[in-house]
């Protein structure tokens, strides 16, 4: 995955023409950044999810809540990462993004980024 401070994490107006060099078909570079968006979210999810583990009790105290300042931070910096969706556009556009099309349906099966 790429560096996630190099990626701009607001918008960008993108030309479309550029999504369909690699597969001739605008439709379908959006399908396959669409899949790799989803499995950049579910790494991103899981790695936030292992952090706060971490931080995980069983008391309901409200007080406890709002004094952890460690797992504040934590939560910060994954809200001020780019969303996954420009880190796939990013990685599809410098050809970092792999993908297998069988001929005959012509549907995106398999995505995945070249490390």
């Amino acid at each position: 995955m790429k560096n996630p401070s190099s990626v701009p994490a607001s918008i960008v107006t993108r030309n479309m023409s550029e999504f369909a060099n690699t597969t001739g078909n605008v439709y379908e570079s959006i399908a396959i950044i669409s899949k790799r968006a989803n499995q950049i979210s579910v790494k991103i999810k899981e790695e936030l999810n292992g952090k706060l583990a971490e931080f995980a009790t069983t008391v309901d105290n409200l007080e406890e809540v709002f004094e952890n300042r460690e797992q504040i931070e934590i939560s910060k910096h994954y809200e001020r990462l780019p969303k996954p969706t420009n880190l796939a556009i990013e990685e599809f556009l410098e050809g970092k993004v792999t993908f297998h099309t069988p001929a005959e349906e012509g549907v995106v099966t398999s995505v995945r980024a070249v490390e």
